[in-house]
């Protein structure tokens, strides 16, 4: 449990994440409305991922596939020991990063409509 607690310190601390309850004794972890991923109290991190990262990571061995949706996107990983802590959050940051990039660039977007006065622009 200690180490599920120090994955949720980690990610909690990142902008715009927060920590909510989640079905089977789950913290979910949301960008905004986004989930980014989710980890149970035995040490099971679910992440979800576009089908072209989730084939990768799994192929890599840097992931496992999701036991229930296989076919989705979600890939698992089981926390097992301090190092795989590190790994939780390596994944997690990256399902974060698609998040939060999405929204840098719309931020971008929308400031430059703005600066350039421009009407029907967005």
């Amino acid at each position: 449990m200690e180490r599920v607690n120090k994955l949720e310190e980690i990610v909690t601390s990142w902008p715009e994440v927060s920590a909510h309850p989640h079905q089977f004794s789950a913290r979910e972890f949301r960008f905004e409305k986004a989930e980014v991923g989710h980890v149970h109290d035995g040490g099971m991190v679910y992440i979800p991922f576009p089908r072209m990262v989730h084939d990768a990571l799994l192929e890599e061995g840097l992931a496992e596939e999701h036991p229930w949706v296989p076919d989705f996107g979600w890939v698992t990983f089981r926390i097992r020991s301090d190092r795989d802590v590190q790994h939780a959050v390596w994944l997690m940051r990256f399902s974060y990063f698609r998040y939060a990039l999405k929204a840098a660039a719309e931020l971008l977007t929308l400031r430059s409509c703005l600066s350039k006065r421009r009407k029907n622009c967005c």
